[in-house]
């Protein structure tokens, strides 16, 4: 037996060969462009996207010499890749941490609506959702939606592109028009949204036993395989790295350390009643739920890290960090560097980092600290927004392959830190679900105990736990008192952009800012709006 899972992320595509024993046998990458021509855009380009997979799964096939029971999708979610009733983009896909329709979102939440709708929906839009992005096309690019004619998701495209049907996953349809109790689309959402014009262009829902098709002969002559093999849409990436790391009973918890930090619970439960933050998805496994928690920025934060001390590889940065003692001499770190701003565990499209404390008196070493002590920092407040009791953390994304920030995570929450043997997690999860839509396996909790291995445990050191405690607290005060910043500098930012070089760009507008500036002011900095990180409780 051999399996192709590919999982496809932001910048990367990878597609992974197993074996029968679910070991990775070659795994092949090819890198993405995700561009941004405007401020707080970010899009790519659909066909692109597609060639990178004929590319990766071409090459995985070539390399496995052996027959391919089936292929496995997962993909990033959210975002918005509209096709015509033929199947051909409309234009670029607008991703997850596309930030253009910040103002929509504002709208509905000065409105409560985005609150309204957590009560049937169990997630909080953000501007990359959807909901947010059809709104802002239909306001500044209608003619793209008259030639639109539905609206898919990444994995829904490459499925779309392999199999000829333009449907999508639940855990992907879960946000944000799904009433997630039916797992169904709700009306009453999209007339809370005022969006009941966008009924044409959602897809079909496929639901945990309606997840395979067969490859069409154009795509099989495209990735090296026969016509008919039978394709898996696997939940999309969070969920499927979820399974891929062996979270799928109540209760267990995992991380992703990625592009973004997804911090993620699994229960069995909705509950709709608890403060509006991060999504509820379908797991991908009957009855089953995932609390996720996906930031908006992540790995990228350690990248940029990097280059600004002048390192190429992360390791180095870790190293750096090492030497500095816990707390960064008193350098707090604000780690909220996508220019769409922040989604989870608060929403607020204007939020920003910034260093906090600096004097002469640090060096390098409390620099690289404390990017990693505010980053590790979002885990826990994440974690604490589950309000779930986890007894482990599961790990794995690029970040995972750093030692000292694992150890770090498990000081900072408490709980032991475990690392994945799979290089792509993700992708185990995709040929996880295959195994059940294939006939492989009847349950996915049978199936990993088979398949899931781990490859080593970081243990909490106690002695440090009153120190984090502290330091957590401190970091969501620091926070909440910064927060009252953010409207003036997002106007700042709204005077520096020549708007007559570079046509109209959707954002707050300064009437907004100046409202929200004063709105904070009046009310001595204490932020009441869902979108507002000073909610978040220790």
């Amino acid at each position: 037996m051999a399996v192709v899972c590919v999982d496809a992320g932001t910048t990367m595509i990878k597609a992974v060969g197993y074996d029968d024993e679910g070991t990775e046998v070659v795994v092949v990458r090819q890198a993405t462009t995700v561009s941004r021509p405007q401020p707080g855009w970010a899009q790519q380009d659909m066909v692109s996207v597609w060639d990178a997979v004929v590319y990766s799964v071409r090459g995985v096939v070539h390399q496995l010499q052996a027959d391919v029971d089936y292929v496995a999708i997962t993909a990033q979610g959210d975002g918005c890749w509209l096709v015509d009733h033929r199947g051909a983009p409309t234009g670029p896909a607008i991703l997850w941490n596309d930030g253009r329709a910040a103002e929509v979102v504002e709208r509905w939440t000065r409105a409560g609506v985005l609150d309204r709708a957590f009560r049937i929906n169990g997630s909080l839009t953000s501007s990359g959702l959807p909901n947010a992005i059809l709104t802002w096309l239909r306001e500044y690019e209608p003619h793209r939606l008259e030639r639109s004619a539905v609206s898919l998701t990444c994995g829904g495209w490459i499925f779309a592109q392999m199999t000829g049907h333009l449907a999508i996953d639940e855990s992907d349809a879960a946000a944000p028009f799904m009433d997630i109790r039916s797992r169904r689309y709700s009306p009453e959402l999209l007339r809370l949204y005022d969006m009941e014009w966008a009924q044409r262009l959602l897809p079909e829902i496929r639901s945990d036993d309606r997840r395979t098709g067969g490859l069409t002969a154009p795509a099989a002559v495209q990735l090296g395989l026969p016509a008919a093999t039978p394709v898996v849409l696997s939940s999309y990436d969070i969920a499927s790295t979820a399974i891929g790391v062996g979270a799928v009973n109540s209760g267990q918890s995992c991380s992703i350390l990625g592009t973004t930090l997804c911090t993620e619970v699994v229960t069995d439960e909705v509950d709709l009643g608890e403060e509006a933050s991060g999504l509820t998805v379908a797991l991908g496994l009957p009855g089953r739920y995932l609390r996720a928690f996906p930031t908006l920025a992540g790995g990228e934060v350690i990248q940029w890290a990097c280059q600004l001390l002048g390192f190429d590889d992360p390791a180095v940065l870790g190293e750096l960090a090492s030497r500095a003692r816990p707390g960064a001499g008193g350098l707090t770190f604000l780690p909220y560097f996508s220019p769409a701003g922040e989604r989870a565990p608060f929403l607020d499209p204007l939020a920003r980092g910034a260093f906090l404390g600096l004097s002469f008196e640090h060096r390098r070493e409390h620099v690289a600290r404390a990017v990693f002590e505010g980053l590790t920092l979002v885990i826990l407040d994440c974690l604490a927004a589950s309000r779930a009791r986890p007894t482990e953390l599961r790990v794995c994304g690029g970040g995972a392959a750093s030692p000292f920030w694992l150890q770090l995570i498990a000081d900072v929450t408490g709980i032991p830190v475990l690392r994945s043997a799979d290089t792509e997690v993700g992708a185990k999860g995709a040929f996880l679900l295959g195994q059940v839509a294939t006939g492989g396996a009847v349950r996915v909790e049978d199936a990993v105990p088979r398949y899931v291995r781990t490859r080593d445990t970081f243990y909490p050191d106690p002695t440090r736990a009153g120190l984090y405690a502290e330091l957590f607290a401190d970091f969501l005060a620091v926070r909440a008192t910064t927060a009252g910043a953010w409207p003036r500098l997002a106007a700042m930012r709204n005077r520096a952009v020549d708007i007559t070089a570079t046509g109209p760009i959707p954002v707050v507008s300064a009437r907004t800012l100046e409202s929200g500036s004063a709105e904070l002011t009046e009310r001595g900095n204490t932020p009441t709006s869902v979108r507002r990180p000073g909610r978040t409780k220790s």
